[in-house]
């Protein structure tokens, strides 16, 4: 099982002037978080993209390929690359190059989007919400198989005997990143590719199904289970207690399921400290507390789902850096050695 951590960029909001914090001063940051990861020997990082005021990561690759100039050893992975209004070729030439310099640590997680930004920003329609996915998906794909590519599509030019220049020396792993759409677990297990299930609200027991679907699915369509990988990417924080988490954390974290719960219209009210703490039990989607707590609902959800690995998304609602720092450290120096162990035996 890989551990590792995710981040979106969230700028954070400051209360006392009322506006988002510095762009320059987050990414740095997060520079420093993912070097702290590196350090303490987690296995895998993932960033995020989105296109919005509240977040300061718009190309994934681009931190990704900084990143890999000031890490040794650590998976440097999208967490998601939005493949619907990307262009697979340049993406794949620009996690191509991630490869190259960062001694084949790259990995490209691709998803639909729960954020849509990007669509109108590049052009794209959301009617084509889907279809865009599946067919930016294929070509993806094909590039990482084969170096001479002839493709025709409906969303983009033919490509006619082209090579994507620079070649990496490896296939890019690539997993697929879902909510809890059917068809997109279908779709991954049809084609073979690691699943990655975002699970953020909730009781987690009601993504059970969807694990057993994917299982049946990859299994019927041929693949070696022996291969199959599954993980998920929940909010995290931990702290040297339960009380911590719910002090240092839960305003920022609130404001911004607040601010989404506006955006998007759900009809749900404000997100209370009671809400926080239900997500915090056992089978709630918060993996939250100190080290002891958050380790046993890792081993919960992986002994419940068959988990090959843990994506321990850190910076929602854009937490302290030294919030942050604090929790990479507990999560490397205790959940992780406590989880490990326990697998062990």
């Amino acid at each position: 099982m890989k551990f590792g951590i995710g981040l979106f960029g969230d700028s954070g909001f400051d209360v006392e002037t009322n506006n988002y914090r510095s762009p320059e001063l987050r990414l740095k940051e997060i520079i420093e978080e993912v070097k702290l990861a590196d350090e303490i020997g987690m296995d895998v990082f993932a960033m995020g993209e989105h296109h919005r005021n509240d977040y300061v990561v718009s190309s994934p690759e681009t931190m990704l390929a900084a990143l890999a100039t000031v890490t040794k050893n650590i998976i440097l992975s999208s967490g998601v690359n939005v493949l619907s209004s990307a262009d697979p070729v340049k993406l794949y030439q620009d996690f191509a190059m991630i490869d190259l310099i960062s001694g084949e640590r790259s990995e490209i997680m691709a998803g639909r989007g729960s954020f849509i930004e990007s669509f109108p920003l590049f052009g794209q329609d959301l009617k084509d919400y889907d279809a865009l996915f599946d067919e930016k998906l294929k070509l993806l794909l094909q590039l990482n198989r084969e170096e001479v590519i002839n493709w025709k599509g409906k969303f983009r030019p033919a490509l006619v005997s082209q090579t994507v220049y620079p070649r990496p020396k490896r296939a890019i792993p690539v997993w697929i990143a879902v909510g809890g759409t059917p068809e997109s677990v279908e779709r991954a297990a049809h084609l073979g590719l690691p699943i990655m299930f975002a699970i953020i609200g909730g009781d987690i027991r009601q993504f059970k199904p969807l694990f057993d679907f994917y299982k049946e699915e990859y299994i019927g369509a041929g693949h070696d289970i022996s291969t199959m990988e599954v993980g998920i990417h929940s909010h995290t924080c931990v702290a040297d207690s339960r009380a911590d988490v719910i002090k240092d954390y839960f305003p920022d974290y609130a404001r911004q399921m607040d601010k989404l719960a506006a955006e998007r219209n759900w009809r749900v009210g404000k997100f209370t400290q009671t809400r926080f703490e239900e997500g915090i039990t056992k089978n709630g989607a918060l993996f939250m507390g100190d080290a002891n707590q958050v380790a046993e609902k890792i081993i919960h959800a992986a002994e419940l789902f068959g988990l090959t690995r843990f994506i321990a998304h850190l910076d929602v609602g854009g937490p302290s850096h030294s919030l942050l720092m604090r929790t990479i450290e507990l999560y490397g120096s205790k959940v992780i050695p406590i989880v490990k162990k326990h697998f062990s035996q």
